[in-house]
């Protein structure tokens, strides 16, 4: 029996981007149905977080960060873009990339390019290039981006977030009724995914 997932996450928290490839470690190969789930951590108009002038940040990154994401395998490196921009334009942009089936890919190119390549993933050109890479009309996302096609939908992606999962921290993975706060080991999402195909 297909076990029903979701993930929250957002393209600018480390955590997410070193969650997601252990989740999708496990998952492979199993009955599994993802469903990738928007939320911003800093929503337009909250300040927006600048680690490259925050010692703290900093600190954070090389304390917990990186050893966790050397621990699980994941390449990830410390994002210089000042400030970190916000990602409701890219969750439009994954709205677009959903419809033409090319969520996933789109969602791990963004996330890629963020963390690995230190692009700035606020930027509609920017966007624009990660969606053709991955398949998507460049012209029709870039379109929809600048006329913001897309935003009602977030809207409504975040309120679902925000006040009815009740989704406080990502990232955050939902398998069946088991819910996993944090980052976590391929192990642990291996186990949460039996359990759940046990009491089908």
């Amino acid at each position: 029996m297909t076990v029903h997932i979701k993930v929250y996450s957002d393209y600018v928290c480390p955590f997410c981007f070193v969650g997601k490839a252990a989740f999708e470690e496990a998952i492979k190969g199993k009955d599994v149905e993802v469903e990738w789930m928007p939320f911003e951590l800093r929503p337009s108009p909250s300040p927006q977080l600048d680690p490259v002038n925050d010692p703290s940040k900093q600190y954070m990154w090389q304390t917990s960060i990186q050893p966790m994401a050397e621990k699980l395998g994941v390449e990830i490196n410390f994002p210089n873009v000042s400030p970190h921009p916000y990602t409701d334009l890219a969750f439009e942009g994954f709205h677009f990339a959903k419809e033409y089936n090319k969520g996933h890919e789109y969602n791990t190119r963004v996330f890629q390019a963020f963390f690995q390549e230190g692009q700035n993933i606020g930027d509609i050109d920017i966007l624009t290039k990660l969606a053709e890479e991955v398949g998507l009309d460049g012209a029709s996302f870039k379109s929809a981006l600048e006329t913001r096609t897309y935003q009602d939908v977030q809207r409504q992606a975040l309120k679902h977030a925000y006040e009815e999962a009740d989704i406080t921290a990502v990232p955050t993975f939902i398998i069946g009724d088991t819910v996993i706060p944090g980052a976590a080991g391929k192990d642990v999402f291996e186990k949460a995914i039996s359990d759940e195909q046990k009491k089908k």
